[in-house]
C-alpha cells in the first residue's frame, strides 16, 4: 500500500531535513484536477464549487481498481491519455507507471482504463523506492522520477526516459541520472530542459538539457549498463540550477510560471517560492500566517508537496497535511488536502480549500 511506505517516508526524511496564460484572476471553466490520495485517483472541477468523483478507486476497496499515487501527467497528444505512479500489489509486481485512458468530460460520468504499464528496476536503496515524478518532451518520449532513498545514505533517486509507445506492458527505457537525492516532481520547459525537485543529499532543482537518448542501446546514445543490468545513458548534461535556500530547505516539486518563472514547494516550512530563470529567488506565494508553528496541528496553509498550474495561471497543491506529534514529523491522520492559490493580477490571494480530511495526497494532474 502507497500511505504505508509514505508515512514512513514523510516520518523519516521531514526530521533530517528540519502554456499562453492569463492574469489568473479567476478559475478555468475547462480545467479538470486530478490528485492522487489514499491509492485512489480523485478528480475536481474548480468552475463547478470543487466538485468531486473518485476516477480510480483503490484496490484494496474495488476488485477492478488500482493504487494510484503521484505525479499525474496528461499526454499533450490530446488522446485524454495520462500516466500515473501505480503500485497495485507492490513488490510483486514492483511499482511503476501506470498508462491510462480517461474517457468523459465531466465530474460523475469520468472512468479510466488501464492500458499499460512502465515499470524499471530500481537501486538498491535502504528503504522502498517509490515512484514520483513525470513529464512528456515534446515528441511524444516520456520522463520519470523515483525517490530513491528516502531518508538516509547516498542519493539514487532515479531519472528515467521512456520509449512509445507506452499502451504495453514492455516499455524500453533508458537511465538518465541513477544519483539524484529524494527525487521528486517534474518540469519539462519549453525546449524540453527537464527540472526535478531533489530534496536530500545536495538539494535543490537540477537541470538536465537536450540531446537525449533516442533508444534504449548504444545506437540511440544508451550504450550504458547501471548495477541492476537496466540501460544507462552514455552522458547527460546536468546542472544544479537552483540551489536550497532558507525558503525551500526541502524542495519537492517544480512547474513553471506565467511569468516566465518557477514555482516551487517545501513541505518541512509549507512554502511556495517563486524563482527566476536566473535561478534567483523572488517572493514567496505561499506561506503560514506570521508566528505560526507546525504542531500537533498542521499549518493553516498546508504543507504543500505536489504542484500543477493551468492556463489561468492559478496554482493547485496537494497538501500532504503535516503534524509534529509525539517528537515525529510526518502527516497526520487525514490531515491532507488538495487547494488552490488564485492570482488578483500579479497577487496570489489565501489559498482556498478545494477538498480536505485526506490521506498522503501527493500528486497533482493537470487536463484541459
Amino acid at each position: 500500500m502507497r500511505s504505508t511506505g509514505w508515512l514512513v517516508r514523510s516520518v523519516l526524511i521531514l526530521p533530517l531535513l528540519a502554456g499562453a496564460c492569463s492574469d489568473g484572476s479567476g478559475p478555468n471553466d475547462s480545467v479538470l484536477v486530478f490528485s492522487g490520495e489514499a491509492n485512489r485517483l480523485n478528480a475536481y472541477a474548480p468552475d463547478d464549487a470543487d466538485a468531486k468523483q473518485t476516477v480510480i478507486e483503490t484496490r484494496s476497496l474495488d476488485p477492478d481498481g488500482w493504487d494510484i499515487n503521484a505525479q499525474i501527467c496528461f499526454d499533450p497528444d490530446g488522446s485524454r491519455r495520462f500516466i500515473a505512479g501505480e503500485d497495485t500489489g507492490q513488490p510483486n509486481p514492483p511499482q511503476g507507471w501506470g498508462f491510462f485512458q480517461l474517457e468523459g468530460s465531466e465530474i460523475g460520468r469520468l472512468s479510466a482504463t488501464r492500458i499499460g504499464k512502465l515499470t524499471p528496476t530500481y537501486q538498491g536503496s535502504l528503504d522502498n523506492a517509490e515512484n514520483y515524478g513525470c513529464g512528456f518532451l515534446s515528441d511524444g518520449r516520456l520522463v520519470t522520477t523515483d525517490v530513491g532513498n528516502q531518508a538516509s545514505g547516498e542519493g539514487d533517486g532515479q531519472l528515467i526516459i521512456w520509449f512509445p509507445p507506452f499502451d504495453s506492458f514492455e516499455v524500453s527505457y533508458c537511465k538518465l541520472d541513477i544519483t539524484i537525492g529524494t527525487a521528486g516532481q517534474v518540469y519539462v520547459g519549453p525546449d524540453d530542459e527537464v527540472y526535478v525537485a531533489s530534496a536530500r543529499v545536495t538539494p535543490g532543482i537540477y537541470r538536465y538539457d537536450p540531446p537525449y537518448p533516442t533508444s534504449n542501446d548504444a545506437s540511440g546514445g544508451c550504450g550504458k549498463v547501471d548495477g541492476t543490468g537496466a540501460p544507462l545513458a552514455d552522458a547527460i548534461q546536468k546542472s544544479l540550477f537552483i540551489r536550497t535556500d532558507a525558503n525551500i530547505p526541502t524542495p519537492n516539486a517544480v512547474i513553471g510560471s506565467p511569468r516566465d518563472t518557477f514555482y516551487i514547494s517545501s513541505v518541512i516550512n509549507g512554502v511556495i517560492a517563486e524563482y527566476g530563470q536566473d535561478g534567483r529567488y523572488i517572493r514567496r506565494i505561499l506561506e503560514p500566517p506570521a508566528g505560526e508553528t507546525l504542531g500537533p496541528e498542521p499549518y493553516s496553509t498546508g504543507s504543500p508537496f505536489g504542484l500543477g498550474i493551468d492556463s489561468s495561471g492559478t496554482v493547485y497543491y496537494a497538501d500532504i497535511g503535516i503534524v509534529v506529534r509525539n517528537g515525529r514529523v510526518g502527516p497526520g491522520p487525514r490531515t491532507g488536502t488538495v487547494r488552490k492559490i488564485l492570482f488578483d493580477g500579479d497577487t496570489p490571494q489565501p489559498p482556498i480549500t478545494m477538498d480536505a480530511g485526506l490521506a498522503f495526497p501527493d500528486g497533482i494532474g493537470i487536463l484541459e
